[in-house]
């Protein structure tokens, strides 16, 4: 199926709440859960479900929900997540992803890792404004949400610099982020886009407020988190 066309598919009001719903859960999402979440029975549901699978834009399985094994343990149920092909669609046609890829790789080979993540942090404070730097882990969600980086809370099981008994209050949680904006150069230029990712933002959210920004790379996800400063909770 065309871009244009799987695209086109999220037309539907109902069929678009439940691909956002189970795009921002990160998770495999049952019929039953998603058609609560949007408000529909479980049939109508499974119906676009299945539709959205089809064009593409979600991933099917089967498990059991109930966690269970064995006998009596019931049937599997089918399950949903986001697929991981990246669709895009540009008219006239335009291919900037090349452009991307050509840029970092010359940029790489010729060492200037420096100097893209001073331009990247320099963006950042450019897309910042005058405003001042994030003042706590819920405006800076805001921001990364604006962005596209589906950011979401995770508890912090440890304190911010990674050592047990941390202030749980301060810290709170750290964000974690569903989604890279640059995703499919970082693939190919990990080290290089992924410090450019960093430096942005540094320099969005302000690397001197009571947040920050710090590498942890996780399957899946952004290669950035963002927790509490550690001045913040001291």
């Amino acid at each position: 199926m065309e871009d244009i066309d799987a695209i086109a598919v999220l037309q539907d009001p109902v069929r678009r709440r439940l691909y956002e719903y189970v795009a921002a859960q990160g998770r495999e999402v049952g019929r039953n859960e998603a058609a609560e979440a949007a408000g529909v029975t479980r049939t109508l549901a499974a119906h676009h479900l299945d539709r959205l699978t089809e064009a593409g834009l979600l991933e099917s399985g089967s498990r059991r929900l109930t966690g269970r094994s064995g006998p009596g343990a019931g049937r599997p149920a089918k399950v949903y997540t986001r697929a991981r092909v990246e669709r895009s669609v540009s008219l006239p046609a335009r291919d900037y992803r090349t452009a991307a890829e050509l840029l970092a790789e010359a940029a790489e080979l010729a060492g200037l890792d420096a100097g893209l993540c001073a331009a990247a942090r320099r963006r950042g404070e450019a897309l910042r404004g005058s405003a001042a730097p994030c003042g706590g882990l819920e405006e800076a969600m805001a921001a990364l949400a604006a962005r596209g980086y589906e950011p979401h809370l995770e508890p912090h099981a440890e304190g911010s610099e990674g050592e047990p008994g941390g202030d749980a209050d301060a810290a709170g949680s750290v964000i974690r982020m569903g989604n890279c904006p640059f995703h499919a150069v970082a693939e190919r230029f990990p080290p290089l886009v992924c410090g450019m990712n960093l430096a942005l933002l540094e320099g969005l959210l302000g690397a001197d407020g009571p947040v920050r920004a710090r590498m942890d790379a996780r399957p899946g996800e952004c290669c950035v988190v963002v927790e509490a400063s550690k001045n913040n909770v001291d």
